[in-house]
Parts: C-alpha cells; structure tokens; sequence
C-alpha cells in the first residue's frame, strides 16, 4: 500500500480520536469509541513504519521518523494504561502530537543515502532507549495534569476536563507506574550503551550519556524518596519534570544539533 495514504489515514484517525474524546467530556459521558478510532490510527500508524524499514532494509533512526516512532509508542501505552484506568482523555494531547510527527516525518525525510546499518545488539540499546523515552513524556504529561488539577482543586473551580480525569490518587499511582517501568527500560539502554558503543567521545554521545545518567540518577532519586518518605504532590511534580526534560535534553538536543543545525 501506498506510504503517503498510509499516513494520511493514520494522521485523519488521530484527529478524530481526539475530537470525539473532546466530544465526550462536553456531553459527560465515557465512551471508547474514541479509543477504537485511536487503535486504528496507531496500527496504520505503525504500518508506516514497518513499511519504511521494509523498503530500507533497515530501521531509520533520523531525527523526526524516530520522533514519529517514539509517538506511537506512546499512543499505544496510553492505549493499554487506559484498560486499567480511565486515563484516555490524555489523547487529547498526545493524538495529536503524533499525527503532527508524521506529518514532519513525510515533510522533512531522512535523505541520508549511505543509512547506517546497526546490529541487532545496537538496535536493542536504541529501542530500550525508545521506550524508555515513551514511557517517562506519559509520566511528564502525567505530572503536568497532576500539577493543574491540583492548583484547579485548591481554587474549588476545576474545569470540565479535570473532572473527567480519574481522583489525584490514581493519577498519582499511574505516575510511579511509568516512572518505575521507564527507569527500567533507562537503566538497561544506559547498561547496553556502554557495553556495545565503543568511544563515547568520537561518536557524539558523550553529552548524551551524561544527561541520561542525570535523569536515571533523578527518577531514581524520586523513586527512593517516595519509598522511603513518601514524596507525592508539587516533590513528585518537580522531581518528574526535571528528570523528563534532563532526557528530553539527551535524547533531542544532541539529535537536533547534529542532524538538523549541523546535518551530520
């Protein structure tokens, strides 16, 4: 099938996801059409991407197709989390946010014509690195809503979409879930890295790898400080923040500066 319509059916599905999501919390009501809609997009989604590698014979990892991976990655964990918890209404963020990677991914591709081929062992380190990415921006987006619906609660004036979120508590529980499981996947991407890439400082990584150890030894810190002192609220908000954009900072910026200002 086609790319171009691949991606365009995916990017349509997103945005009507995310207005039927909208729909549902004007009218009050808890429906998962909207999450059906979002599956479809999601897997049309990832059809993309397994095209593309199939086409390459290798997977792309250039700045925005590995934004547009990481996107879908998130949508479905957000898809799975929300079997447990009604958390879907965080789509109204994130729906969009991946119809917009595709869209830069078609608009900007990686014209590279000598692509580097990893090995398997590689490919791991950069997938566990995905996915661990994926699962701490849920937990960042998780903390910018906790941060809202606490100050809206405070104000006794929360909105409409604050109410269709589930109490603070589970909001909370579902943070340390994604905090805990993304420390995980970091801890094995960090472990990996230094095993399988060879000189940190001729590849560019140096910099990476100091800011991803920064917000490994961040998130962990806030994981032992909520075991042993039970660090919740504006603590776990902070904490969050700064561990998600110290990652934000490793995995982007160094991205963005070799790839896009630089073009190597």
């Amino acid at each position: 099938m086609n790319l171009f319509l691949l991606e365009g059916t995916a990017i349509f599905f997103y945005f009507i996801s995310c207005s039927l999501l909208i729909k549902d919390i004007k009218e009050k009501r808890h429906q998962k059409k909207a999450l059906i809609v979002a599956l479809i997009a999601a897997l049309t989604h990832l059809s993309t991407i397994l095209l593309n590698a199939w086409e390459q014979q290798t997977i792309d990892f250039g700045f925005f197709h590995t934004a547009s991976i990481i996107s879908v990655i998130i949508v479905f964990l957000l898809l799975i989390a929300s079997f447990s918890k009604p958390v879907e209404k965080l789509g109204i963020a994130l729906f969009p946010l991946a119809a917009v990677m595709l869209v830069l991914d078609y608009i900007f591709p990686d014209l590279t014509p000598n692509k580097t081929e990893y090995s398997l062992a590689m490919n791991t380190h950069i997938l566990s690195s995905i996915v661990a990415f994926c699962l701490l921006t849920i937990a960042a987006f998780q903390a910018l809503l906790l941060a809202i619906q606490n100050k809206q609660l405070k104000s006794h004036n929360p909105g409409r979409l604050m109410l269709s979120f589930p109490p603070l508590q589970a909001m909370e529980s579902l943070l340390f879930q994604m905090i805990s499981a993304g420390v995980l996947f970091l801890s094995i991407s960090l472990i990996s890295g230094f095993i399988f890439i060879d000189d940190l400082f001729a590849q560019h990584l140096v910099h990476k790898t100091i800011l991803s150890i920064l917000a490994w030894l961040t998130f962990s810190a806030l994981l032992i400080g909520r075991k042993l002192y039970g660090w919740r609220g504006k603590t776990a908000i902070r904490w969050t923040l700064y561990g998600f954009l110290a990652l934000l900072l490793a995995y982007f910026g160094s991205k963005f500066v070799l790839e896009i200002i630089l073009n190597q």
